[in-house]
């Protein structure tokens, strides 16, 4: 038997393969770590919160300021991560977020007021902005280009697995130690996988430049997704179909399934479900060679109204629930062609700043649309609200299909663009 795992073992990192990158491994079984205690976080701290006598309000406050934190340090992370070495950004931003949540232990007393802690999560948001900007751009320094789609899903594998796993794990931690307890074990794998970063040879493939001045760089980024259409189509896409289809689902989902069969079960199945059907499709496009990625990610990711429009027609929970294991099958292609494609036509030097707009354009606009479900729900009703967020999501997919550059994801040689201008 140990004979057969360690011939596995050595297929997996024969020379070429993408297992073989020492960087890269390092970088993923940190992600690992780090993940797994960051999908746990949640869930200690609404525990904590609601044990401290919070409200609803109390706690939307204080995890919808870790968004905005996120949104509000991406363009300043974005140009540090561009001024330093991505690694020393991920160890720094790792390395004080684990020291915040720590403090999070004695900031989640009972005679502490909640300000403190929506303070300490606000920090952990700016953190959140850092770590993803970097971790973006330190992908090319690590794997070889044509390596870049595999190495981007096995790391998004591991994000949405832990969507699955982090909540049980966090639940366990929760019921057996405490919420405040918890805090502590995500202090130490944030902490944990930092050493592994550590380790890590970061190849530095571009020549350095001449400081500008902070405004000047970040200005550098936002024009950067400006010239490059179908990066900023794409953004601006994505960013208000997450503002109107995901919100108004996100919201609606749990209030929607406990109405209609009495239980969260098929609330968490459906939650798990869009997870496993993300992570088969990620795997499917790494395998999958397509001529045009651009147009094959918009239409996939047309699919994920399957899930809102199951909700607006609650048959069954079973329905549901593989409603959203079809609509999680949407996201593969973004997984392994979106930043692959960053990765491929942004210079090396202007990624941290791209992959920080891209990240602020993710989240900037979720918390407004959750924050309208509500209102809107009542005035439309939750039927015509999810039925036409549907529809804007398809209106949205098309309108940008015909911008130079989406087709591919790449910007096409200037004929083409002037040949697509006259049809």
């Amino acid at each position: 038997m140990f004979t057969g795992i360690k011939s596995k073992i050595a297929k997996l990192t024969e020379a070429g393969s993408l297992w073989s990158y020492p960087g890269y491994r390092l970088f993923w079984v940190s992600t690992t770590i780090f993940v797994l205690g960051a999908s746990a976080f949640p869930i200690a701290l609404a525990v904590t919160i609601i044990d401290q006598g919070g409200n609803a309000t109390t706690l939307g406050l204080i995890l919808g300021s870790r968004i905005l934190a996120s949104v509000i340090g991406a363009p300043f992370a974005g140009v540090w991560t561009d001024r330093l070495p991505r690694k020393q950004v991920m160890i720094a931003s790792d390395l004080a977020r684990a020291v915040i949540v720590f403090s999070m232990v004695f900031l989640s007393g009972p005679a502490t007021p909640h300000i403190f802690l929506g303070l300490a999560v606000f920090l952990v948001g700016v953190g959140d902005a850092f770590g993803a900007a970097a971790a973006g751009a330190i992908m090319p320094s690590l794997v070889p280009d044509e390596k870049l789609p595999a190495a981007n899903v096995a790391r998004n594998i591991v994000v949405r697995t832990s969507t699955i796993i982090g909540p049980g794990i966090g639940g366990v931690s929760v019921y057996l130690i405490g919420g405040r307890l918890t805090f502590f074990i995500t202090a130490f794998t944030f902490a944990l996988g930092t050493y592994f970063l550590n380790q890590i040879k970061e190849e530095i493939k571009s020549e350095p430049k001449e400081r500008e001045s902070f405004l000047t760089e970040m200005r550098e980024g936002l024009r950067t997704v400006i010239e490059i259409p179908w990066i900023g189509a794409m953004i601006f896409m994505v960013s208000f179909q997450l503002m109107v289809v995901l919100a108004a689902e996100t919201v609606l989902l749990p209030i929607i399934t406990k109405r209609e069969f009495g239980s969260n079960t098929p609330f968490a199945l459906s939650a798990a479900a869009f997870s496993v059907g993300s992570i088969i499709s990620a795997i499917i496009c790494v395998k999958v060679k397509v001529k045009h990625e651009g147009h094959v990610s918009i239409l996939v990711w047309m699919i994920v109204i399957v899930a809102p429009l199951a909700l607006a027609f609650p048959v069954s929970g079973t329905v549901i629930v593989v409603a959203y294991l079809i609509a999680g099958l949407s996201v593969g292609p973004w997984e392994a062609w979106w930043s692959t494609a960053v990765q491929r036509e942004v210079p090396p030097h202007l990624q941290g700043r791209v992959f920080s707009i891209d990240h602020m354009g993710s989240t900037a606009l979720m918390p407004l649309g959750m924050a309208l479900v509500g209102p809107a729900a009542d005035y439309f009703g939750e039927r015509n609200l999810l039925i036409g967020a549907s529809i804007f999501h398809i209106l949205m997919g098309l309108s940008v299909m015909r911008i130079p550059g989406v087709r591919d994801m790449k910007m096409p040689p200037k004929t083409s663009i002037a040949e697509s201008e006259q049809d």
